[in-house]
């Protein structure tokens, strides 16, 4: 049995891989062209099996005999071998199918081997759309549609208001014509709804944005009005957004609570914003306790920043000072959700790690988180401030609980800045040694607060004339933060009272490289010029001041009570068209002088020219309280109980007719009244005259009041209350007047005698 078993020789190696490069070589592919054998059959016949000649036998021919042991003859091919089927040798060959499998017999006929098919030719041509059918139009004009709709969106987004609203008018207008025409094709239900939607949406925002706030309106009706759009219901919330901007606080609280009962419960972010537009409004209307409630339900949901803020100051307006120190608590809590710094310091050398901190430093997640802390460190600062002096009994007891709070929260690093809130409250109260005491406390604190303290410090001194004090602590400021443009001011404040104009001047135009927006370094610099005797210089910085600060509020802020001021802004906005925006100026003019009607009838005008009659017909009722004898006022009453259709305006009329009648019988007795020897006919003429001055009135109410700057009164003094003057309850309507009905009777013609005057001749006289 040993014998049979091969041992391998000691010498040979273990390798599991050989053997594996062996191979017969009649499968060398690499020597075909070498090979005779196959280069003759490849150019010859040779080895190829010839086709087949003989015919199946028909019934003429005689079938050949089988013998008893059933054996049989057939017809061979011609080279003699037996048929597929045939006896070979006393052996059957096995039949196991009639056709090869992916074989033709068109193909076993001498065809030539083209697996890739490039004796066929190139194939038939595309068959051409037939753009002349009406699927083709129809998918044509709806490549359009959406293409206006995608360019309205654009033209809006660069601020192209205009073209905006004129390309989604166009693809309103396409798109009707696609709906006649997909309907002449196709059933209604192929309409494509998203498409219809998509463009009336689109034309509703851009008729909002262009302030075409019915057009807008009527467009929103439309969409929410068909069942078929899903969703739909929450443009309803763009309807109260557009009702909340015409002022129309109950009918936007109205639709955001309709909008809020059609979105599910799982929209849990869309229901938060929707409920935080309904506490604004209610604010806005003065019911602070709906506003609470509001604010409270988001608060407990999902805290953020502004529903805290809003809270703060809901609670102000009622007076809770517990609340109001809970809800700053809530407001400190909100978590800010941002990355901390430590993320942008490279911890090692790592020059590729590097890379990347440098490169995600300014990207806008970076710029975005920047955003929201500032965001919610002027919410917090805001609502310290305001809470402050009111939460306990003095301010400065209100400020330590507002600092302490805020330095056991996550905003330590305001401490600091609350403290010298602290200090400038005590400056307003005139109340310079606390301010002092307070702003010194910073010395030891870190660089930016302490140049900030020292900035404080250095104006308080220079303000009470301590030119040195004040020069000391400029310097401190300037160490600590030497780019401080506020601290390079008052330094260079300190050498301008010292005489050294060419110094202050380069103090100056540091702050100014510092901080190109440092508007109060560039009019102390255009001052130095001036000094200097160099006016050129001293010009150029003066003309960049008032380009920089052409709008500024400052005028307002520091002389709010300037009434010519306020008359020309309300006028401009006027001659513009802008009545909403002349209503707030109006309104202040009638604050600052509350017995003069006519600001309160130019309030009651602009809304009624804005076309919000029922704030118009509520403000002219308010004035008609308070000026019960005004003619004007009961006329524009009179006008719109008219037009709306209201029962008061039988009791208006009456109150006019009783008015008007009063003020004739005492225009009478003052014509009677007169001394002189007129006579009737002086008389007669006076009340010409009368009534020609009253017709005079009339026709004045018709010129729009004058859009001209009056000049400002001369006066030194910053804070000056207007003169008292005479006060007047007449009232020219700075509009124009409204289109006069027509009357019913004309006055009567009064027939004078062309003879009157002249003297009559003899040969006139009878005889």
């Amino acid at each position: 049995m040993m014998q049979n078993v091969h041992l391998a020789p000691e010498t040979d190696e273990d390798d599991l891989y050989s053997g594996y490069n062996d191979y017969n070589p009649t499968y060398d592919t690499e020597e075909l062209e070498n090979d005779t054998a196959f280069q003759q059959a490849v150019r010859t016949s040779h080895g190829r099996r010839p086709p087949i000649t003989a015919k199946i036998p028909s019934t003429a021919v005689t079938r050949p005999v089988a013998t008893g042991y059933g054996s049989k003859t057939s017809l061979a091919s011609s080279m003699g071998r037996p048929m597929t089927g045939t006896l070979q040798d006393g052996v059957a060959r096995p039949m196991t199918a009639v056709r090869a499998a992916g074989f033709t017999k068109a193909a076993l006929r001498g065809s030539a081997f083209d697996p890739l098919g490039q004796s066929r030719g190139p194939a038939p041509p595309l068959e051409a759309k037939n753009e002349d059918s009406p699927e083709e139009k129809i998918r044509q004009l709806e490549k359009k549609v959406n293409e206006l709709v995608e360019e309205s969106c654009v033209a809006n987004g660069c601020g192209d208001l205009k073209l905006a609203l004129e390309k989604a008018k166009d693809a309103g207008r396409k798109e009707r014509v696609l709906v006649r025409q997909r309907e002449q094709v196709t059933t209604p239900e192929n309409i494509n709804l998203d498409l219809t939607y998509s463009v009336l949406f689109n034309l509703a925002s851009q008729y909002s944005a262009n302030e075409m706030y019915a057009e807008a309106l009527n467009t929103y009706q439309v969409i929410v009005k068909n069942k078929m759009f899903s969703n739909a219901g929450r443009l309803k919330v763009n309807m109260g957004n557009i009702y909340l901007k015409q002022r129309n606080y109950s009918k936007a609280i109205k639709f955001y609570r309709m909008a809020l009962d059609q979105i599910p419960s799982v929209h849990k972010e869309m229901r938060i914003k929707i409920l935080q537009n309904i506490g604004v409004t209610f604010i806005k209307t003065g019911q602070y306790s709906d506003a609470i409630n509001s604010f409270e339900h988001i608060m407990s949901m999902a805290p953020n920043l502004k529903a805290g803020f809003n809270l703060i100051l809901s609670y102000f307006a009622v007076g809770d000072q517990e609340k109001m120190k809970k809800a700053f608590q809530k407001l400190i809590a909100v978590p800010l959700e941002i990355d901390e710094d430590d993320k942008y310091i490279s911890p090692n050398d790592d020059p590729h790690t590097n890379l990347v901190i440098e490169a995600i430093k300014n990207d806008h997640l970076r710029q975005m988180e920047r955003e929201r802390k500032a965001m919610a460190e002027k919410y917090i600062m805001t609502a310290a401030k305001l809470i402050a002096p009111v939460i306990e009994t003095s301010f400065a007891v209100g400020y330590d609980w507002c600092v302490e709070v805020v330095k056991a929260s996550q905003y330590v690093e305001l401490a600091n800045d609350l403290e010298i809130n602290k200090a400038i409250t005590y400056l307003r109260q005139k109340d310079f040694n606390q301010a002092v005491e307070t702003l010194k406390m910073f010395e030891k604190k870190d660089s930016r607060v302490k140049s900030a303290a020292a900035t404080n410090l250095s104006f308080l001194y220079y303000l009470e004339n301590e030119f040195a004090q004040a020069s000391s602590y400029a310097d401190l400021a300037v160490n600590s933060d030497r780019y401080n443009p506020s601290a390079l001011t008052n330094k260079g404040n300190t050498v301008f009272a010292n005489g050294d104009y060419e110094k202050a001047a380069e103090f100056y135009k540091e702050a100014l490289r510092n901080d190109s927006s440092c508007t109060e370094a560039l009019y102390n610099i255009g001052l130095t010029y001036k000094k200097l005797n160099r006016l050129d210089e001293a010009l150029d910085c003066f003309l960049k001041l008032h380009a920089i600060l052409r709008n500024s509020a400052q005028s307002y802020r520091y002389f709010p009570s300037n009434i010519e001021v306020i008359e020309w802004l309300g006028a401009y906005y006027i001659d513009t068209q802008f009545c909403e925006k002349a209503i707030q100026y109006f309104e202040r003019a009638s604050l600052i002088q509350p017995t003069q009607v006519k600001w309160q009838l130019m309030v009651a005008s602009c809304f009624r020219r804005s076309g919000n009659y029922q704030k118009a017909l509520d403000t002219y009722k308010d004035i008609h309280r308070k000026f019960p004898e005004n003619v004007e006022c009961l006329r524009f009453l009179v006008r719109l109980c008219t037009d709306i259709g209201l029962k008061e305006v039988q009791e208006y009329a009456t109150k006019l007719k009783r008015l008007e009648k009063m003020k004739e019988i005492r225009e009478q007795r003052i014509k009677s009244g007169r001394d002189g020897s007129g006579g009737s006919r002086s008389k007669r003429e006076g009340s010409a005259g009368s009534d020609s001055g009253q017709n005079c009135s009339a026709s004045s109410k018709g010129e729009r009041l004058g859009a001209r700057l009056r000049a400002l009164p001369g006066t030194n003094e910053p804070y000056e209350s207007s003169s008292n003057k005479e006060i007047d309850a007449s009232y020219v309507d700075p509009l124009g007047p409204q289109i006069e009905r027509p009357k019913t009777a004309a006055k009567k013609r009064i027939d004078e005698d062309d003879f009157a005057d002249e003297e009559l001749g003899d040969d006139l006289l009878p005889e």
